[in-house]
């Protein structure tokens, strides 16, 4: 199946794009720091979107996009099976991040360079709007941090207060441009 990349509109962000994507994720072990060391942890739970938690998407990125940040969709035949999106606004001591806020591929489809294809687009996008990093809260389960390293994600530098207080658990990475 062939996978088409697009920029997404405020008006097609609605509760039906969401109808076939398969959020779930099975978490065993998960990264947590400890004073200054990370180590891996058992912590076994399923990650799973309820129907609030898509509410609250649709509303996110709706105001992501009217904002004047990106909001990009992997479709396969007219399916949504990715999206990423990219905040507006440069932040940071040096005012030089963008906000990776979200990056999620459909249980589906994982695997395949779909997260790939939009982490890479969605640091594009990021570098022509004057950032030179990405900044990642990301979830910190071994497979997802797996996934970021390799792409070259490193420890951020700079600690997004907000991020660090909404999500506790996740893993603060940054890319750099």
């Amino acid at each position: 199946m062939v996978i088409r990349y697009r920029a997404l509109e405020e008006r097609e962000v609605d509760r039906q794009l969401f109808a076939s994507f398969i959020r779930r994720q099975q978490v065993t072990l998960c990264w947590r720091k400890r004073g200054d060391r990370w180590d891996i942890q058992e912590d076994p739970f399923l990650d799973d979107w309820t129907e609030e938690d898509y509410q609250q998407l649709v509303i996110q990125l709706r105001r992501t996009i009217a904002a004047g940040g990106l909001c990009l969709g992997a479709f396969e035949e007219g399916v949504l099976k990715g999206f990423a999106s990219v905040e507006a606004g440069l932040f940071g001591e040096k005012g030089n991040y963008l906000d990776l806020s979200n990056l999620h591929v459909s249980q589906d489809r994982r695997g395949r360079g779909i997260g790939t294809a939009l982490f890479l687009a969605a640091g594009e996008w990021a570098r022509k709007q004057g950032a030179d990093r990405l900044y990642l809260s990301a979830h910190s389960a071994v497979e997802t941090q797996r996934f970021y390293r390799k792409l070259g994600c490193v420890e951020a530098e700079y600690r997004h207060r907000e991020h660090i207080a909404r999500e506790p658990m996740d893993c603060q990475l940054e890319y750099r441009l």
